[in-house]
């Protein structure tokens, strides 16, 4: 296994690193602020201690990334395949157009996590945040599972404003005592039902099984799910006809 020590290291020479190591398992100690690690990579196992940058994970095909520590805006941005941990929170637009593999962030999500989001064949991108989510999740999403576990939000609701706002697939499941505030007409409520629940058993069992959880606890909780509206769903965004 090769470790690179990234203290004072641009981002440039850092994924330069990355991607000419032959070492398959890398683990990246003082990481502070480089951009771009783990782009497009796939059938490598990285490790990172610290805070990496804007676009972790951009174009990631296949790579597995592990961050002890917080993670910046626009992970996973375009993620066809793989897996992200991250053991903190994760910035604004977190899983921007993912269109596959997995992104587990413990703590919380900024504004937009999940915007974009779509699903092809069996590409079904997953984004799972413990904690809360800013406003605007799962803006203009048109596929994949987003689920959002409220574990410090007392039962309160674990998004901001505008959840789901233009949603037209997929699919934002909720642990939650109530139901989130300001949804927009695009999106349908609901309570979850088994087949929900079922549905987002393997990904609870892999957030808790990462990051320590008691998955039984966790799924004890109350679930809400939200799915596009069929009923012509742009319908206010047009001039009366």
């Amino acid at each position: 296994m090769l470790t690179i020590n990234s203290k004072d290291v641009h981002f440039r020479q850092l994924n330069e690193k990355i991607r000419a190591a032959r070492d398959k398992k890398i683990t990246v100690e003082n990481c502070c602020g480089q951009r771009y690690i783990a782009d497009g990579l796939g059938g490598k196992e990285i490790v990172i201690k610290g805070t990496p940058g804007n676009g972790l994970g951009y174009y990631m095909d296949g790579a597995a990334v592990t961050v002890y520590g917080n993670a910046q805006d626009a992970t996973g941005d375009t993620m066809n395949d793989g897996v992200i941990y991250i053991h903190g929170s994760s910035g604004d637009a977190t899983g921007y157009g993912m269109r596959g593999g997995r992104i587990f962030v413990k703590g919380d999500a900024g504004y937009r996590a999940g915007i974009h989001m779509k699903a092809y064949e069996d590409k079904i991108p997953v984004l799972v945040v413990g904690g809360r989510a800013g406003s605007f999740l799962g803006e203009y999403q048109a596929g994949g599972l987003i689920i959002v576990l409220g574990l410090e939000s007392d039962g309160k609701s674990p998004v901001g404003f505008f959840c789901g706002t233009g949603m037209h697939g997929g699919k934002i499941v909720l642990r939650s005592d109530e139901a989130p505030p300001n949804l927009p007409a695009q999106v349908v409520l609901s309570e979850a039902t088994p087949e929900d629940m079922a549905e987002i058993d393997a990904h609870v069992k892999e957030f808790c099984r990462v990051f320590g959880a008691d998955r039984s606890a966790v799924l004890a909780g109350r679930f809400f799910v939200l799915t596009p509206n069929a009923l012509n769903p742009y319908t206010q965004m047009y001039t009366h006809n």
